[in-house]
């Protein structure tokens, strides 16, 4: 593929060469100074095959492509009569753009960028798993039948070895060979290791304690506390991002006659043990001193506790801290009929579906509107992952309505008394799981009031406060 006419055509719409001051890139974005950015036409950009978005942030103006952006760069110099690139101007530009945002912003920014080029197919499975969803419920299928196992495979592969995707993507992101990133995101998932998650332990860690941990196997005499990696987010980028720069100072230190094996080499050997050992233990402890705050909180307000969960549910997935909530609500159904903590986050879906919704309404870019609808459909069945990583998180200011209307449909649910009797099904369908033996009663009726509630709340949030020229 050429990529002299898109960057002829982006040269053009932002005012010409007499509008620039100067032009860097970073992993995936062309980072313009423009002299008036008033003079660009945005909205032509963002429709322009081969642009993501358009940002305008820290006094640039920042036109999102790709990881193919290199190639695009050199022929917007090209365009732009410049014989080569200012090593020196790239670095001051990027420095100064993350000087100016916030630790929150830069890994939001990371995340977006990371999640960019698979966004087409985790909508796609978002709607494989929701289409599965409906034939289940309405009988087409069992769940014991070779057609719903395929179609379920088919839905859920993406989600279950996000890491492998991920590793590849933000390897993608961090200039790292992106081999060895889809070697650390199946490492994480390797089954001889995922498997022994749930099995009796055969030793313990400050047993007794609120450190309480199992210990299934050591890494040369260091205990291993293992997690599940699986559609986890932050573990695997921060895994890429180490290994990154591992590997550019292995580059500098080995001699060119082993660098092509023994650069991965040691980038594996070094940080997939790293990651078991470090990331482990501090997702493990993180999780088990959060839903022991959520669970002291809920016996002192159940109403606050809602808020909590249905406030920071979204954040702790993206981390991976929200594994400690499941055991907890499993243990609740077997040992008193019913769950009233995980009932608290049931909000959450519905408000992304309302802050995606705000998003589709407002927003002229056609491409944002395409990737709404299907983002929106995969919400009803509860699989938000396409609306966050695609939509929301992108965007930060819809992220942080879904937090708040997550936060409000906590609140009611707790305040009601809401709890889940039964596990399976998701979104839409997990509505059954709240209905007791006895009938409808007063936590069915503030399960339901609680995700309306979330949805017009998200909607109203995003609509009023979104702006697209926000959309850093």
């Amino acid at each position: 593929m050429s990529y002299e006419p898109l960057a002829k055509t982006i040269v053009e719409l932002i005012g010409q060469k007499e509008n620039v001051k100067s032009v860097t890139h970073c992993a995936t974005r062309l980072r313009f100074k423009l002299k008036d950015e008033e003079k660009a036409d945005t909205e032509a950009i963002n429709q322009l095959d081969g642009v993501v978005t358009v940002m305008q942030s820290g006094g640039q103006y920042q036109v999102v492509i790709g990881t193919h952006v290199s190639q695009v760069y050199e022929y917007v110099l090209s365009e732009l009569a410049l014989m080569q690139a200012d090593p020196h101007l790239v670095t001051e530009t990027e420095a100064d753009d993350q000087g100016q945002e916030s630790l929150f912003n830069r890994l939001i920014d990371i995340i977006s960028s990371v999640f960019t080029p698979i966004l087409g197919i985790l909508a796609a499975s978002g709607m494989i798993k929701g289409l599965v969803a409906i034939l289940l419920v309405t009988g087409v299928v069992t769940p014991d039948s070779g057609t719903y196992q395929i179609l379920w495979a088919v839905g859920d592969a993406l989600f279950y070895f996000f890491p492998v995707a991920l590793g590849y993507t933000s390897a993608k992101k961090f200039n790292l060979n992106p081999l060895i990133g889809i070697v650390i995101g199946s490492a994480l998932l390797y089954p001889n290791l995922a498997n022994l998650i749930g099995t009796p332990a055969p030793s313990v860690m400050f047993q007794g304690t609120l450190f309480e941990a199992p210990v299934y196997f050591k890494f040369l005499g260091i205990p291993v506390l293992m997690m599940s990696y699986g559609q986890s987010v932050i573990p695997i980028i921060l895994a890429t991002f180490c290994a990154a720069k591992l590997e550019r100072w292995l580059q500098k230190v080995c001699p060119d006659v082993v660098k092509m094996f023994f650069v991965p080499f040691f980038t594996l050997i070094i940080v997939i043990p790293l990651t078991f050992i470090m990331i482990g233990p501090i997702a493990t402890w993180a999780s088990s001193l959060l839903s022991s705050a959520v669970l002291w909180i809920y016996n002192v307000s159940p109403p606050l506790a809602g808020a909590v969960i249905g406030g920071l549910w979204q954040v702790l997935v993206m981390f991976g801290l929200h594994w400690g909530f499941i055991p907890i609500g499993l243990l609740n159904i077997q040992s008193f009929g019913y769950d009233p903590v995980m009932a608290l986050m049931f909000a959450v879906p519905f408000a992304t579906m309302g802050a995606v919704l705000g998003v589709m309404l407002k927003t002229k870019d056609k491409k944002v509107k395409s990737l709404c609808a299907p983002c929106f459909i995969t919400g009803i069945f509860g699989i938000s992952e396409p609306a966050i990583y695609g939509i929301t998180l992108p965007r930060k200011i819809p992220f942080y309505c879904t937090l708040i209307a997550g936060a409000v449909g906590g609140t009611i649910m707790g305040f009601a008394g809401s709890k889940t009797y039964t596990q399976g099904g998701m979104g839409i369908f997990a509505l059954p799981n709240r209905i007791s033996e006895n009938g409808l009663d007063m936590g069915f009726y503030g399960s339901l009031i609680g995700i309306i509630a979330a949805f017009i709340v998200a909607f109203i949030l995003t609509f009023v406060f979104w702006k697209e020229r926000q959309t850093n």
